[in-house]
């Protein structure tokens, strides 16, 4: 009952502090949800202002990626 209750406390606090969900991920949440999209080889996460970039490959190919704060995934040109 006290982890669910930290949890709910924890989410709270980053509703009212206004992150978004994609700020709420872990680093192997947000590699999932990257690799969940069709993308492998997952590296050099940041957190910019205009979300958590990354790199990653899809067919063959280096892209890099931007995770805004809705958490759309988005290949950078």
């Amino acid at each position: 009952m006290r982890k669910r209750t930290i949890f709910h406390t924890t989410i709270w606090l980053a509703i009212a502090a206004g992150l978004s969900p994609v700020y709420a991920l872990t680093q192997e949440e947000l590699i999932a949800k990257i690799q969940a999209a069709g993308y492998s080889q997952v590296s050099d996460i940041k957190s910019t202002a205009e979300g958590t970039t990354a790199k990653a490959m899809k067919d063959g190919k280096e892209v890099r990626l931007v995770v805004d704060s809705s958490g759309q995934i988005k290949e950078r040109k």
